[in-house]
């Protein structure tokens, strides 16, 4: 019996079932789209930074990857394995120049005090990280902020970040800066370590109330109403009702344009594209991926004598997202949307 186990083990094991995982693959699929295929940044911030790699630990980037950063863009891996998230972070660390060393933080926390780190913090650091630690406006390196900043300042308040981040890791990164970012040395720039340690304290302070984000309720991925009218006729309502709403037609076609053969599309399938160049700017200003959705559509479908129209529901969108600052966009866009419906089958 003991036999068979083994050769089944060995038959397993030269099959690939129980091979290691492989870092690389698993980084492509997971992590690329946003750090970039060579972690040179994009949505999502540059891995490859070597005062970044040498500053934070291989548990830091586990605990990063495992429990993302709600709110802010980076999502939590959950179904990852703790053998693919550990692959991933090994194939990070192939990143870093040869012959460089990963920093070693002591686990012991920092002492200092939060009162006076919290009159430094609003002198040195909310500029960057907010006033309240909620970290810079926008996402990636794309669209939202200007190309010199190769990273953006993150968000010290969040409960990711504070679960994954040591207090010795948070002070190195202090005291040392993270040269080819805008974050420099705060004993450059005259603070004492006292006065760092101080700022540490602070910083920690807020996961005794960290900032909590909550993807908006929604039932429905799409919005659906029925129309009283015919197909024509409802195409011609929903372009009134966009260009009320100082949006511009760009164009109406098929839903299965460009998919099957020319002339034999499903001419009682239709999608009406509009857009407000002030609406996208701002939106792509907010994170770069809204482009995706973009330009604004609403689709008429006739089925069975019933026409209805339909959209993408935004707010739905947003739980997609993971990016607090588009919660109030996607809600104005929803009751566009709704509006929009609403005219159009009235």
């Amino acid at each position: 019996m003991r036999l068979r186990l083994l050769l089944l083990a060995l038959a397993l094991t030269s099959t690939g079932v129980f091979a290691a995982p492989d870092g690389a693959r698993l980084f492509s699929r997971h992590c690329a789209v946003c750090h970039g295929l060579e972690g040179e940044g994009g949505v999502g911030v540059p891995l490859a930074l070597p005062s970044f790699l040498a500053n934070v630990s291989d548990e830091f980037l586990f605990k990063t990857i495992r429990h993302g950063r709600p709110g802010r863009v980076m999502p939590a891996f959950r179904t990852l394995s703790d053998a693919q998230i550990s692959a991933i972070v090994g194939h990070i660390r192939g990143w870093m120049p040869e012959g460089s060393e990963v920093a070693l933080h002591a686990d012991e926390p920092v002492e200092g005090d939060a009162g006076r780190g919290k009159a430094l913090f609003a002198q040195h650091c909310a500029e960057c990280h907010g006033e309240k630690g909620q970290g810079g406006p926008g996402t990636g390196v794309t669209f939202s902020r200007p190309r010199d900043l190769p990273i953006m300042p993150p968000a010290l308040n969040n409960p990711g970040f504070l679960a994954a981040a040591s207090d010795q890791m948070i002070k190195a990164t202090l005291m040392e800066g993270r040269e080819g970012t805008p974050m420099s040395s705060f004993l450059e720039q005259g603070l004492s370590e006292g006065d760092i340690d101080d700022l540490v304290a602070y910083v920690r302070n807020f996961g005794k109330n960290p900032k909590q984000w909550q993807p908006p309720e929604v039932a429905e991925p799409v919005m659906e109403m029925e129309s009283p009218y015919s197909l024509d006729e409802t195409v011609e309502s929903i372009k009134r009702a966009a260009v009320g709403r100082n949006f511009r037609v760009i164009r109406v076609q098929t839903l299965e344009d460009g998919l099957v053969p020319e002339g034999e599309e499903n001419r009682k399938q239709v999608i009406v594209y509009f857009c407000n160049f002030s609406l996208i700017n701002e939106a792509l200003g907010l994170d770069p991926r809204v482009g995706l959705f973009m330009p604004c559509r609403v689709t008429a479908i006739e089925q069975d004598g019933v026409v209805k129209v339909m959209a993408t529901n935004p707010r739905y969108l947003a739980r997609l997202y993971n990016n607090a600052e588009l919660d109030a966009a996607c809600g104005r866009m929803y009751e566009t949307y709704r509006a929009i419906l609403e005219e159009a089958t009235l």
